[in-house]
């Protein structure tokens, strides 16, 4: 699928995800698990940064989207250089198209945690590097 048509599908999610009535924000979740899954040599290295944060505090910190932007929120106050990323060659099998193929509802709200779990376990490699950019950005408040 090329870059376009993906963006179209972020587009409608983002609809889906920005509507949704639950205050935990899911649509956080969506924004970094597309950013980290769509990323290449050009994205910068902050948004990639971000996403992957994102990602683990979800995954591995039960953070709500909420709580994930008001993370990114505090980290952004860090004037810093950040770090790069090795970008895997596969960024998970789930994709955005395969989160609206579900119905709307807990269908889909399942799929999309299920997606940051593909794309976040894509990144595996880079797990260890993110703790401890996540360990060493929360020391230094």
């Amino acid at each position: 699928m090329n870059k376009d048509a993906m963006q179209e599908e972020f587009y409608e999610l983002s609809y889906y995800t920005l509507a949704h009535s639950d205050p935990a924000f899911i649509h956080q979740h969506v924004v970094d698990a597309f950013t980290a899954q769509t990323a290449d040599r050009d994205t910068k290295p902050i948004a990639i940064a971000f996403a992957l944060i994102g990602l683990c505090l979800y995954l591995e910190k039960n953070y709500t989207g909420k709580q994930v932007q008001l993370a990114h929120m505090a980290l952004a106050r860090h004037k810093r250089e950040w770090p790069k990323f090795d970008l895997p060659e596969s960024r998970g099998e789930i994709t955005v198209g395969d989160v609206l193929s579900e119905p709307a509802g807990s269908m889909r709200d399942a799929k999309i945690r299920e997606w940051c779990g593909s794309v976040w376990e894509a990144y595996s490699g880079s797990r260890q590097q993110v703790l401890d950019l996540i360990s060493k950005l929360t020391t230094a408040r």
